[in-house]
């Protein structure tokens, strides 16, 4: 019998919440204790945990049940360790290593955005074992297809773009709805699609109003009599008021038709995932847990035509997976008649 100590490892969750973390907890508590007989700790409350040293030891009980859960059994933060304070001091990078040690970690697996990927290359440089795994519902980690909370976000937007149809249709409306997405366009442009979005405005293509207004009014002359446009929360707009109330006046300014807004807001966070979102944090888990084993640190699971892979983690922070002006997909939607703002040349 090897006479080996096992593996320890910690496993934290950072920035927002999203659906499927406790699947990617899951997926590599499970194959870090079944697989490779790897002792597992959680910390709570993301950096939090490892600067305070809060944490729970996670066993394969724990485990259990929490597959279909929203949110994060661990719960999450958005600390910074590496953040600038006024005064000039700041000693948590330090209490981060003091602790790893004291611990005898072996690892520590850092499920976040890009913010999360960003101090896990940091903390790489510093000395710790890290592999981190991208999620986000903005799909705008950089270095893979896709990140696990997308899928589900999609599914939530688009189910309300469904419910907004037979309103807008019975009231003759402009029926405006605003997702989420910081500076990446991902969820509109697909809710938008698989919602039957007229018109779909994303951060990454620039719109003019009046174009906007221009195809409405083709479209109610075609005995089109309303409208759905799906806006994504990062386009330009004044920041005293969201994006879905700029463009909505707009609108009803020029074209006097009636509008209303509905901006969706966190409820896209929140809930049970999906069953793709499910599988694919198993799967990032799981592939984490087997770079651990395989010392394959300062990395970051990913999927490239659906296979799993790593990027290096310093290569991830500061950049953002956005939409290209000619993805395939808006390309289709512009010959099926959508809209993107940009069609028509307006003083």
């Amino acid at each position: 019998m090897s006479t080996q100590k096992p593996k320890r490892i910690g496993i934290l969750t950072a920035g927002g919440d999203c659906p499927g973390l406790n699947a990617a907890i899951r997926g590599v508590g499970k194959t870090a204790i079944v697989d490779y007989g790897m002792e597992v700790i959680g910390f709570t409350a993301g950096f939090s945990g490892l600067i305070e040293k809060d944490f729970v030891e996670l066993k394969e009980s724990h485990l259990s049940g929490i597959l279909t859960l929203g949110g994060t059994i661990l719960g999450t933060s958005r600390e910074k360790p590496y953040k600038v304070v006024k005064d000039g001091e700041n000693d948590k990078p330090e209490l981060i290593k003091q602790h790893y040690q004291e611990l005898g970690l072996d690892a520590v697996v850092c499920i976040g955005g890009n913010g999360t990927m960003k101090t896990a290359a940091r903390l790489q440089q510093e000395g710790l074992n890290v592999v981190g795994i991208p999620k986000t519902i903005d799909n705008d980690v950089w270095g893979t297809d896709v990140t696990f909370g997308f899928d589900s976000a999609v599914q939530i937007a688009t189910e309300a773009i469904d419910r907004l149809h037979t309103t807008a249709n019975s009231h003759q409306r402009v029926m405006i709805i605003e997702v989420m997405g910081h500076h990446a366009g991902w969820i509109a442009l697909y809710a938008g699609m698989a919602g039957g979005g007229d018109i779909i405005l994303i951060p990454e293509v620039e719109y003019n109003i009046r174009s906007i207004c221009k195809k409405i009014e083709q479209r109610y002359q075609s005995n089109k009599p309303y409208s759905i446009v799906v806006v994504a929360e990062g386009i330009d707009h004044p920041k005293k008021v969201s994006a879905a109330a700029h463009v909505g006046e707009a609108i009803h300014t020029f074209t006097g038709i009636e509008t209303r807004e509905t901006v969706l807001g966190y409820v896209q966070r929140g809930g049970s995932p999906s069953p793709m979102d499910r599988i694919l944090a198993t799967r990032y888990g799981s592939f984490a847990a087997q770079c651990i084993a395989e010392g394959n640190f300062g990395s970051m699971v990913a999927v490239r035509n659906n296979l799993l892979t790593t990027v290096p983690l310093e290569e991830v922070g500061g950049k953002l997976s956005l939409v290209e002006a000619d993805n395939p997909l808006i390309m289709k939607a512009r010959k099926m008649g959508v809209a993107f703002g940009d069609e028509y040349e307006l003083m």
